[in-house]
């Protein structure tokens, strides 16, 4: 087998489009650590850039960009359904490039029907990762009849893909089940999501920048009911006088994903505009200042797979409050790393926050658990590493 591979990387969305989620990271870490041993690699993507919105994209984003020794190939997107991004000129690229192996990431995506298709019809090995998708979403019984049409069709393609796939990434054993629930047949590789810890460095003063002048908890995410903003503004109404005079307060990071409004209705709601800070559309780089100037962070959600933003907490010594829900306990481990709660339970959120404010060396003793785990297991160098050896071991099957 030849040293150097040609590989596709498949995503809904890449750089510049950050706030998008865990996908362009786990694609751009993959691409930067493998090219870094000399592979040929290539991320395919729409040209998202979410300067305006969720589905903003931006004809003026360059077709082929270079970025360290990888390149992202962009085609336009005619249209989109929620996040279901429609970039047919994809498909020409990638016949194009005639890749050795093609890896998608974000099953439930136009992107993985695309690399079906060109794997089905070339030959070529497909590697299937999920990344949080809807295949467990608890809100699609409230969801429209249109919107669980589309999901019913997504299934039938999911299966096809699945069947065509020569191997699948699951991040946790709670995800690998999620694959063999919907194709019997399908053998998931388990591959523990990473975060690039040389990228989580930040100059700024976060404090400084916003001018904040207290201690502060931390929530990076979307803001989306699934995220459970709604239980930790709860909470937050529970203890707010204790934060007052704790002098505590608590930071929202992210970008509107459809609950905005609401969330600041509730907020008004229960006077607590002068202890929450919300910061729209963050930078990435005061992201990752914000961790590194937390107390801890609270992630409430009611659904997750595999989230990474515990992850990046981790990442700066930081312990993280979480629910003991779908995948989150395969990576927050409760009273080993982190907290973990009966989700939308803001009772016994309000209760955790105290108990992490009332004791810092356990605060200290978690986060330090969690930033063990991120350097020893749950970093991009070993999730690249072993997707190499996936890629490498079907390849040698295929030409065997």
């Amino acid at each position: 087998m030849s040293k150097n591979m040609k590989i596709a990387l498949l995503c809904p969305a890449s750089f510049p489009a950050t706030q998008f989620g865990g996908i362009v990271f786990l694609a751009v870490d993959i691409a930067r650590e493998i090219s870094e041993l000399g592979h040929d690699v290539k991320i395919y993507t729409t040209d998202l850039d979410f300067s305006n919105g969720p589905t903003k994209f931006n004809k003026k984003l360059p077709r082929i960009e270079k970025i360290e020794k990888f390149k992202i190939a962009r085609s336009h997107t005619w249209f989109c359904i929620k996040l279901f991004f429609f970039n047919p000129g994809m498909y020409n690229q990638l016949i194009r490039d005639k890749p050795d192996i093609i890896h998608t990431i974000g099953l439930r995506s136009f992107q993985s029907i695309i690399a079906w298709a060109v794997s089905k019809k070339y030959h070529i090995p497909l590697v299937v990762s999920d990344q949080g998708g809807l295949t467990t979403h608890p809100f699609l019984k409230e969801s429209s009849p249109f919107f669980r049409l589309i999901f019913k069709v997504q299934n039938i393609f999911i299966k096809q893909i699945l069947k065509q796939a020569s191997g699948i990434s699951a991040a946790n054993e709670y995800e690998a089940k999620i694959f063999s629930d919907i194709y019997k047949k399908s053998k998931s590789t388990i591959i523990r999501n990473g975060v690039n810890l040389k990228s989580l460095i930040s100059q700024k003063n976060f404090k400084k920048t916003y001018n904040i002048n207290s201690k502060f908890i931390l929530f990076v995410g979307r803001f989306s009911k699934s995220k459970g903003i709604d239980d930790l503004i709860n909470a937050i109404q529970i203890i707010k006088n204790e934060l007052k005079s704790r002098k505590v307060s608590v930071v929202i990071m992210g970008v509107d994903f459809g609950y905005q409004n609401e969330m600041f209705s509730l907020i008004e709601k229960h006077d607590l505009s002068n202890q929450i800070i919300v910061i729209k559309n963050p930078p990435r780089e005061d992201v990752i200042s914000a961790y590194g100037e937390s107390e801890f962070l609270v992630m409430p959600s009611k659904w997750e797979l595999s989230p990474l933003v515990p992850l990046e907490s981790f990442a700066f010594k930081r312990t993280v409050i979480s629910t003991n829900t779908h995948g989150i306990p395969y990576t927050v481990q409760d009273k080993k790393n982190g907290i973990l709660i009966e989700p939308e339970n803001p009772v016994e959120l309000s209760n955790a926050i105290i108990k992490l404010l009332d004791n810092p060396s356990l605060c200290d003793s978690l986060g330090m658990e969690g930033y063990d785990f991120v350097q020893k297991e749950c970093n991009s160098v070993s999730m690249a590493e072993n997707h190499l050896k996936l890629y490498q071991k079907i390849l040698k099957i295929n030409r065997s």
